[in-house]
Formats: C-alpha cells, sequence, structure tokens
C-alpha cells in the first residue's frame, strides 16, 4: 500500500529535467536564464551512452553560477544546486535522497526520465516539478501525469522550439503539462512561481526513517514502490528483512547490493519479492472461538440495531484469497437460517494484491481445507469440483471483492462490521492510527471493529470502545448527539405528552416504578402512536392503533404507508417528509377519515427523537383522536343551501389541492433522495470499472514501451550515422597518413593476408593494388627475407615485437620490424611490417671499423707529446690520445661523447669551419695557428695539422688532426 507520509521534511521544491536528444543546448538556454537563488533543487536526466564518460557536469558549469555535481549514490539533495545524473546508471529519490539504481540490461526498456519523475511525483508529491524538453519519441510522458497528479507543477519544451519535437509533443498530447514555453521562457517561469505560497507548503511524512546501516534497502523500497505502487518503508523492517533474505539464499546471494542489482535486471523478481512481503497467510475459520463470539453476540446485536432495515454491509479489508470472507459469511448464514433471505447481505472484501483477489474470486480452494472447515460446513456450503472445493453460488453472491488500498483508496461507508485481522502487526505505529481512523469514518455508529488477537487500537481509545478484550471486538463510539434529537426533552415540551423515557433495566427501584406507571397511564389514556425509521419503518406500536393501522391483503409488511388508513397516506407522507427535512415536530390538524359509516377528525403530529440504544434517528407519529362528525353532517350530502355547499366544496378542494401540492414536494424530495441512492451505487459500479481500467493502463504501458524502443532504435541509428561518419573520416586519415609516409609498410591480417601497404612497399616488395588480401607468400619482393613466414607466425603467437636486417637486390640495408597488430581488446590480429632505411647506419658502421683500424694503426703515436684526434665531418670525436687529455682536460670517453665545436671558442669557429668544407671537398690544408678551449675553460694557441680520412669508396670520411700546443 501506497504510504504518504505525514510528517515533516524540507519543504523545497525538486525540479525534474528530462531531455534527449537536443536536449544540451535546452538546457544552457534555461539555465543561463534561471536566477541562482530561486530555492529550488535541480536534477537533469539525459539519454546518455554508458559506455562513455559524460562531458555534461563540465558544459553546464559554464553556464550558471549555481554548484554543478554528478550524482553520487545515496546523495541528499540541497536547494540551489544542480545534479547531473551519470550515464552508467538509472536514479531515483527516496526521501529527498537521490538513489543509483544499475541500469537495465534488457535492451528497449530504459526509461530513466519515467522512472525519475515518477520516483519524484511519489517522493516530492506537490513539491514536484517536471520538465520535458527536447528529445525523440515519448519517455516523461508517464512522469509528468505523476506529476500532475499530486498536484505538481509540469512545463514542456514549445514544439516549434525544440531541435526534436517528439517528446514534448508526447507530453503535451498527454493533456498533463501545465506551462509550453520555450527553455528561457521556462526560466522565467520557474523564477516567478518559485515563492509562490504553494510551493511553501510543508510536505509531511512519517518520522520513522529507513536504517541508515540498510542503505541498499532503500533502493529496493524504490524498485517496489515504482512496479507495485506500495511503499514498504514504513512497514515493520524486520519482516521484510527476512523476506528478502530468503529471495537473497534461493538467488545464491551474499550482499543486498547484489540482490538490488538482480532486481534491476529481472523486473518479474520484483513482482515474486511483492507478494512474498504481502504475507498472505490465512485459513477457514481461523480462530474459530471468534467466529463463535461474533454468531453469539455480535450477530444478534447487529440484527437488532437493523431492526427492520434488513441491510447488513460488512467490510474485510486486507482480505487476501477470501478465506476470512468467506468464513465470515458462512458464519451468518449460520446464524440467519431460514431468515437469511429476509435480510440484504453486503460483504466487501478488499486486498491490494490483484492475484489475491483473483483467487477469492474463484472460490475455489484445495481438498485440504475439509481439516478446518468441517465435513457439515463442506456439504452445505461447498461444491467439489476437480481442482478442490468452490464455494456455493449463494455465498459468493453476496461477497463483492475489488483491489483496494486501505490507507490511499477512500473506504467504504455506513458499514456495520469491519473484520481486520493481522494488518496492523506489519504496519508502523503512524500508519495504523491511519487506518483506525478511516475504519471510524467507515462505520457507522455503533458499529463494530475486529482486529487480531496480537494488536489493539492503541491511543484511539477515544474512538473505540472494548467488547471483547480476548477477540479484540471493538465498539465504534457514536459523536455528539444532534441538535433535537432528546427525546425526553422533546416531549417535555410536547402539547401533547408530557413526557416519555425508553425503559431502562438500568434505573434505580424508583425510577422504573414511576416509568411502569407513565408507561401505563400512556398505554391507556396516551393517544395511539408508532415509533418509524427513515425509511417509514414500523419499529414500534403504541396504544390501540386500530382505527389508523391495520394490516392489508398480500405479503406482511411494517411499512407505515402500507398500513396505514388509505385517506391519511397522502398527508401522512408529506408530514413525515417534512419532519425528517426540518428536523423538528411537525403537527396538522382536522385530517378527516371515513370509519364505521362516519367520517372522524384527526390530528397527525410527528416528533423527531433519537433512541441511545441504536443513535439512530427515528419518529413518533402520533394519532390524535377528533369529534365523530354525524352522517348527515357528511360533507359530501346535499344541504338546504346550495351556496353552502358550494363554498364548502370550494374549501374542500383547496384543502385537496394543497394536500397534492405537499405531497408532491415529498415525492421530489424523496426522488432526490433516490438519486443519491442511485449516485452511490454509480460510485460501486466505477469502482468494479476499476480493472477495466487497469488493463487499459497495461495497454497503454506497453504502447509506451513500444515507442520507447523506437526511440532507442532511432537513438542507436543516430550513434551509427555518427559511427559512421566518424569512421569515414578515420579511414581518410589512414589513407591519406600512409599515402604521405615514404617508409614501406605492409599490414597482414591474421591468416598473413594483405591488408593494407603504403606506396613505398609497392616498389620494394612488387605490390600492386590488387594484390590486398592475397596471401604474403604469394608475393615475390625485391628483397630477402629468410623464413618470413614463420617469422611472422612466431610474431603473432608471442605478440612480441621482432626486428630482422635484410638487404635487397642493390645492397640496399633495411631493418624489418615485425609489430603485433593489437585490437582495443588486446587480441592480436595479425602483424605490421615496417621496413626502415639503414643503409647510412651501415656505412656508418663500416667507417667506425675502418677508424678502429686506423686507431689501432695510430697506437704509435698515443704517447706522443702532439694531441691526436679523429672526427668526422659533423664534429663528432672518433678519437682521443693522452696528450689531447692533458692538453684539452677532457678523458678519452668524456671526449668520445663531446662535439668537437665545444673545444672551438667562438672567434675561431668560422674559421674552422671554412677549414672542414674543403677537407669534405677533398682539399689538402697546410697546417695553421689556431685557439682552442679547455674544459676549465681556458684559451690554448695551438699549430694545428689535418689530413682526410677515406672510406672503402675512396671518399673522404673524416679528419685527423694533430695540435700541438704554442708556449
Amino acid at each position: 500500500m501506497d504510504i504518504n507520509p505525514n510528517t515533516e521534511t524540507d519543504t523545497f521544491p525538486i525540479v525534474g529535467i528530462g531531455a534527449s536528444a537536443g536536449g544540451l543546448n535546452a538546457f544552457t538556454q534555461l539555465l543561463k536564464a534561471l536566477p541562482i537563488d530561486t530555492g529550488m533543487a535541480f536534477v537533469l536526466i539525459q539519454h546518455l551512452d554508458p559506455k562513455h564518460i559524460s562531458l555534461l557536469p563540465d558544459l553546464i558549469k559554464r553556464t550558471t553560477a549555481m554548484p554543478v555535481i554528478e550524482i553520487s549514490d545515496n546523495l541528499r539533495v540541497e536547494p540551489n544546486h544542480i545534479y547531473v545524473m551519470p550515464p552508467t546508471h538509472s536514479l531515483a529519490l527516496l526521501h529527498g535522497v537521490l538513489q543509483l539504481l544499475p541500469r537495465p540490461d534488457v535492451w528497449g526498456k530504459f526509461l530513466p526520465i519515467d522512472d525519475f519523475l515518477t520516483s519524484l511525483a511519489q517522493d516530492r508529491q506537490n513539491h514536484a516539478i517536471g520538465i520535458i524538453l527536447s528529445g525523440t519519441a515519448s519517455d516523461g510522458t508517464l512522469g509528468i501525469q505523476a506529476i500532475k497528479t499530486v498536484g505538481g507543477i509540469t512545463f514542456a519544451q514549445s514544439e516549434d522550439s525544440a531541435e526534436y519535437d517528439g517528446m514534448p509533443h508526447s507530453a503535451i498530447a498527454s493533456g498533463h503539462v501545465d506551462f509550453i514555453l520555450p527553455p528561457k521562457e521556462i526560466a522565467r517561469k520557474l523564477a516567478q512561481i518559485a515563492h509562490h505560497p504553494y510551493l511553501k507548503q510543508q510536505l509531511v511524512k512519517l518520522a520513522e526513517d529507513v536504517p541508515a546501516k540498510e542503505t541498499n534497502l532503500g533502493k529496493i523500497f524504490v524498485l517496489l514502490r515504482a512496479r507495485t505502487g506500495i511503499d514498504f518503508t514504513y512497514y515493520k523492517h524486520t519482516t521484510i528483512l527476512r523476506r528478502i533474505k530468503r529471495r537473497m539464499m534461493l538467488h545464491q546471494l551474499d550482499e543486498m547490493k547484489d540482490y538490488v542489482k538482480f532486481l534491476r535486471q529481472h523486473p518479474k523478481e520484483l513482482d515474486i519479492l511483492f507478494q512474498d512481503m504481502l504475507i498472505n497467510v490465512t485459513s477457514f475459520f481461523r480462530d474459530p472461538e471468534a467466529f463463535e463470539v461474533l454468531k453469539k453476540e455480535i450477530f444478534p446485536r447487529l440484527i437488532e440495531q437493523l431492526a427492520n432495515e434488513r441491510a447488513l454491509r460488512i467490510w474485510i479489508p486486507a482480505c487476501s484469497t477470501g478465506e476470512e470472507v468467506y468464513s465470515i459469511a458462512i458464519a451468518l448464514f449460520e446464524f440467519l437460517g431460514n431468515q437469511v433471505n429476509a435480510m440484504h447481505i453486503q460483504i466487501f472484501a478488499s486486498d491490494i494484491d490483484k492475484q489475491a483477489i483473483d483467487k477469492a474470486r474463484q472460490g475455489i480452494y484445495s481438498h485440504h481445507i475439509d481439516e478446518t472447515v468441517g465435513i457439515e460446513r463442506l456439504a452445505r456450503f461447498f461444491i467439489k469440483t476437480t481442482n478442490g472445493y468452490q464455494i456455493c453460488k449463494s455465498i459468493r453472491d453476496v461477497c463483492v471483492f475489488a483491489i483496494q488500498n486501505v490507507i490511499q483508496d477512500p473506504p467504504f461507508s455506513r458499514i456495520n462490521l469491519i473484520c481486520c485481522r493481522n494488518l496492523l502487526i506489519y504496519l508502523n505505529t503512524p500508519i495504523q492510527k491511519r487506518v483506525l481512523n478511516t475504519f471510524f469514518y467507515a462505520l457507522r455508529p455503533n458499529g463494530f471493529l475486529m482486529l487480531g488477537t496480537s494488536e489493539t487500537i492503541g491511543s484511539e481509545a477515544d474512538l473505540y470502545s472494548l467488547i471483547d478484550r480476548k477477540n479484540k471486538i471493538y465498539l465504534r463510539k457514536s459523536q455528539a448527539n444532534p441538535p433535537n434529537t432528546d427525546l425526553a426533552k422533546i416531549l417535555s415540551t410536547s402539547p401533547s405528552v408530557s413526557t416519555f423515557h425508553f425503559h431502562s433495566k438500568d434505573a434505580p427501584p424508583a425510577m422504573q416504578v414511576q416509568q411502569a406507571a407513565e408507561n401505563i397511564i400512556l398505554t391507556k389514556y396516551g393517544p395511539p402512536a408508532v415509533v418509524i425509521d427513515q425509511n417509514m419503518h414500523i419499529l414500534y406500536f403504541r396504544g390501540q392503533t386500530g382505527p389508523y393501522i391495520e394490516p392489508t391483503t398480500g405479503s406482511a409488511s411494517l411499512n407505515l404507508l402500507k398500513m396505514v388508513h388509505p385517506e391519511l397516506i397522502i398527508e401522512l407522507r408529506a408530514l413525515v417528509h417534512q419532519a425528517i427535512k426540518e428536523n423538528n415536530i411537525v403537527r396538522k390538524e382536522g385530517l378527516r377519515m371515513h370509519h364505521n359509516g362516519s367520517y372522524k377528525n384527526i390530528n397527525l403530529q410527528i416528533i423527531p427523537l433519537v433512541s441511545p440504544k441504536t443513535m439512530m434517528p427515528s419518529y413518533l407519529v402520533v394519532f390524535e383522536p377528533g369529534a365523530e362528525i354525524p352522517a348527515r353532517q357528511n360533507p359530501l350530502q346535499p344541504e338546504d343551501s346550495c351556496r353552502d355547499a358550494r363554498d364548502l366544496r370550494i374549501s374542500t378542494l383547496e384543502n385537496e389541492l394543497l394536500t397534492e401540492r405537499e405531497y408532491m414536494q415529498s415525492i421530489i424530495e424523496e426522488q432526490e433522495g433516490t438519486n443519491e441512492e442511485l449516485q452511490s451505487a454509480n460510485e460501486e459500479i466505477q469502482s468494479a470499472n476499476e480493472e477495466l481500467q487497469s488493463i487499459n493502463e497495461e495497454l497503454e504501458t506497453t504502447k509506451e514501451e513500444l515507442q520507447s524502443t523506437n526511440e532507442e532504435l532511432t537513438t542507436i541509428i543516430e550513434e551509427h550515422e555518427n559511427r559512421n561518419q566518424e569512421l569515414n573520416q578515420v579511414n581518410n586519415d589512414l589513407i591519406n597518413l600512409l599515402a604521405s609516409i615514404d617508409t614501406p609498410i605492409v599490414i597482414l591480417h591474421k591468416n598473413l593476408s594483405i591488408r593494407r601497404f603504403t606506396p613505398a612497399a609497392k616498389v620494394l616488395l612488387n605490390l600492386i593494388d590488387t594484390d590486398t588480401n592475397r596471401p604474403i607468400s604469394n608475393i615475390r619482393p625485391n628483397i630477402a627475407i629468410p623464413d618470413l613466414e614463420s617469422e611472422l607466425k612466431q610474431v603473432i603467437e608471442s605478440a612480441v615485437t621482432k626486428s630482422i636486417e635484410v638487404q635487397d637486390d642493390n645492397g640496399h640495408w633495411y631493418l624489418l620490424r615485425l609489430h603485433p597488430f593489437e585490437k582495443q581488446d588486446k587480441n592480436i590480429d595479425g602483424v605490421v611490417m615496417v621496413f626502415i632505411d639503414i643503409d647510412a647506419i651501415k656505412d656508418i658502421e663500416q667507417l667506425r671499423n675502418a677508424l678502429q683500424y686506423e686507431r689501432r694503426l695510430a697506437a704509435v703515436v698515443r704517447d706522443s707529446n702532439d694531441a691526436v684526434t679523429v672526427q668526422d665531418f659533423n664534429g663528432h670525436i672518433l678519437a682521443w690520445n693522452q696528450r689531447a687529455t692533458e692538453m684539452f682536460g677532457y678523458t678519452e670517453d668524456e671526449a668520445l661523447q663531446l662535439n668537437a665545436n665545444q673545444l672551438i671558442p667562438d672567434i675561431a669557429r668560422e674559421e674552422m669551419r671554412t677549414l672542414l668544407e674543403q677537407l669534405q671537398h677533398g682539399q689538402k690544408t697546410p697546417p695553421c695557428e689556431t685557439i682552442r678551449c679547455t674544459k676549465e675553460g681556458h684559451l690554448l694557441k695551438v699549430w694545428m695539422t689535418t689530413s682526410i680520412l677515406n672510406n672503402g669508396a675512396g671518399n673522404p670520411a673524416a679528419i685527423a688532426i694533430t695540435e700541438r700546443e704554442i708556449l
């Protein structure tokens, strides 16, 4: 049952803003125009891809000065803050706290805007505000409807201002949108209504909160409320947790957070959990002693109260599968016996569980009920079927079953007996109080309430008085008497009766004697009278009523109008209606009636009174006999004077016309009463129509699901189009990149067929454009690559890069790097072959080998007094003797890491550059004087002699320099 809490909570409004395609632009327009001090909180819900990181919070921060927060689990909402739903979760609100729920895995069922707005409506009631912005399909329409139903405020972006008008159009078409405006105007309207008194009314909720240690319990309550409409927050958690743990055990789940995720992935589990939590534990004639008390004490008092009304109404809330209902009906039939056909019996049974109600309506139960029902009752009230025993039709006809939330839905009215056993024990104290107040409203005065043996009325003792402590049967206390209903006061002022008291066995002896005397006097000397109820059924006869009331031919009846003298019917009916309407004494004198061949004058008086036993209004009808009119004075006999006869006739007709008018007025009032009864019957028919409406809602939900699926398909198509554009762009980039690379590159599939290659690879490997998807083994390249296939397979299997030096037919050297082709999922799907030109490196290696040879030849000069060095034309020092170390301060290892330019000061660099250019062109240079710089920064004058060192091809490759310090 969906409990609407009654205790105080925060009063600021929460605004749920939903959007899809084109929503970011609408968001920013709205927030830019929105003041930062509205006192509202804003929650943004958008359809986002869960596999991509959302940039929405960062984008929104640029448009507003309000704090923008990406929602984390169990986050309490604060005013003047903006909360953004993460793409990886669904969102709900429970008592002002945002709950992150696992995103459902079922494709096409994700409606985050509907889910949150519905949750917002249930939690915030009239402080909920819903806004639908640009988007496709219809997500948000049901949420807007939920907010409007609870009295919240709803907005939709105008269709002409939306990039995609699907969502706004659907919301507007539902008829539940208050304002249709562009985003900027929505912001202005929010600023206007922010401080309106309607949004400052305090929300109410129950004082008891969800236990803090059970944070996941709140998520389960949210899921159950969204699925079933029932809020279990205020049920006693001991039983609830026991049921949840049982379901977790059946699914082998240890943590409640795992069960929350399981519920999101398997919505049917919510239905099963819901059924478990309803605790449908019942049986026939549970606590047999209680039913015996009903038959012996309660039913007799009910029948006595009803008197001739003969209409008995019983209500069984939380009826479950109907065993309790049929048990009470059987007990009532057993009590009434043959009088059951004379009673109009209505037994109303209600429950929130549709499955239980369906089973109760069928009235079919297993064969095992014979143990509790008994053989005699089975034979009398049950029919044996192939599936078990079915309640007989006569019992089922008096039982009406309906789906009803005893807290949220309006109760039945004018009930004589409510039997609600073992419902209150599952509710917390504030909800128990609400239920008991509902029962008080539903019961008639002096109606009976029967609770379970473990239940009490608690603090509601001012509403009920205890009748049976053991079986917990209570009597509804009557409210203060309405004015002019005290019988003693009315009769004490009556001109016809001096006093009148109902007999009381508890009165003192002297009072009893007085009452007996008064009754004798009234019986012997008082006028004849009857006591009737509002329906004109005779409840009590007083005195000799024979001349005025007598039984009529036909079925026996105690209806006053069927028994009264025919000439008094019209006047009597009008007087009774007048007394009921005015609730005061009415009187009419001078009525005539024909009796024993003559006419008698009659005075009628109707006196309202209330019985202290039943507190039901009743009326005393007093017949005061007048003088008998002789036959010769009969107005119907002709008189000597025609004029007197004509005047008398006119007077008589005028009186009759006035009487007829009064009678017609009473008929009209009676018709109005009948119309009210018909209206009440119409309300009952409307409740029966709720099931058809429920089916229609299910069809509407299915339609919404299809629309949601269509929206998801549209979104996916858009994503695919975007992906295709991205892939085309990437493909173009890759083609241009490969075309611009001079390095030969070949990309192979996992089966060693060619996937792509650069233009430079065409010449080296003899490739043409049609060689794509051909095996690499079918290619005859211009380069020798030994065991190529085995090397490629080894790289794929090991996922390790490998390098091989290879030489083409022209003697050109390449370094072949075989790199595994790795996808995003880390799987190897081929090989990348990269040919790096290392011919120059090979030349350098050869040169280094030659220099090493020359270095060995120059070993004889290492101990020379001259500094001897070798460098290439780029200034890299290739050799360094001991004397060079002594002169310049660098060790050999240090010098080999240097560039020769570091030894040349700025003033000598131009001269040295010219010298090197001459040497590089093969020119010989004479010894010369120059300047050098030591490690410590000192300048030295040296005498320098240079000579050229050629490579194997006879080309200049290096310079040998001999330097002697000039002192």
